[in-house]
């Protein structure tokens, strides 16, 4: 007698589970490694690395600047995002055009990008040369190696984030709304503050978001845009690890850094949260 073999039945869902499991077991264990790793010393618990870090000024200075550059950062990039992203989003016949250039900097590693800004803002560079040239300054520029070098490296390298998360929103978004509130004799501040603001704010949370996380682990501009006065904390867990080889100490600067942006992020995200049911409402 034949037997016919039955086709197995798998649930798509577990098919779909399978790949995904792996990455976040991978950042699950990473995460507790590191929390763990927070809280040993001499391959004991203690809450030591904690009780040193926050003792020490320089650390709870360099958490504060790291804070209010990536904030900086972050506003800077949303209002030089906005404007450019709606004029891509009502462009829609070279749309794909502007995103091409949007993203073609990608192609070119943070560190190239960055040494692209030395030269540029360095007392010899472009800036400086052009200024003095005209008589507006008698001598070079002194921006290199300070905040404000950090903050237009970072909004250079990050802000294409912002750009792509309000362009996802605004495309969405039909242009018919706009001419309405026109015809009902709004003008073009009310029709953005009553109209696209409320509608947008969903892409607005999540770049600045992105923007702010990113910006609050950055190690690479600052190191070769600011100076030691001007160290973010990134730079520093970076030194703790690959320069003092001080695990545990990186570990507990990094769980402060996490703790840092999860307050700042929390109530963006409850915000957001509250937009979207009032949209839906």
């Amino acid at each position: 007698m034949l037997f016919k073999a039955r086709p197995v039945k798998v649930d798509s869902q577990f098919l779909l589970l399978v790949p995904t499991s792996v990455p976040l077991m991978l950042l699950a264990i990473g995460v507790i490694s590191l929390v763990v790793g927070s809280f040993t010393s001499n391959n004991e618990l203690s809450f030591a690395q904690y009780q040193a870090v926050l003792a020490r000024k320089d650390y709870i200075e360099t958490l504060y600047r790291t804070i209010w550059l990536a904030g900086l950062t972050t506003s800077i990039s949303l209002l030089i995002s906005y404007p450019t992203a709606y004029w891509i989003a009502r462009y829609p016949g070279r749309r794909d055009i502007f995103l091409i250039i949007l993203m073609m900097p990608w192609l070119v590693s943070v560190v190239v990008r960055t040494y692209g800004w030395i030269v540029i803002l360095g007392k010899k560079g472009v800036i400086s040369q052009a200024l003095m040239s005209s008589g507006l300054i008698a001598g070079p520029l002194e921006i290199l190696f300070s905040p404000t070098a950090i903050v237009i490296g970072l909004v250079h390298v990050f802000s294409p984030f912002m750009i792509l998360a309000i362009v996802t929103v605004l495309i969405r978004l039909d242009k018919s709304l706009e001419e309405a509130a026109a015809s009902l004799g709004a003008g073009p501040f009310e029709t953005f503050r009553r109209v696209l603001l409320p509608l947008s704010f969903p892409g607005i949370v999540t770049g600045s978001i992105i923007v702010f996380l990113m910006s609050m682990g950055s190690v690479v501009t600052p190191l070769l845009l600011g100076s030691m006065r001007d160290k973010m904390l990134g730079a520093q867990i970076y030194q703790d690890v690959f320069q003092l080889f001080n695990f545990p100490k990186a570990a507990a600067l990094a769980m402060i850094l996490c703790v840092a942006a999860l307050a700042v992020v929390l109530p963006l995200q409850l915000l957001e949260a509250r937009a979207k049911k009032s949209a839906a409402s």
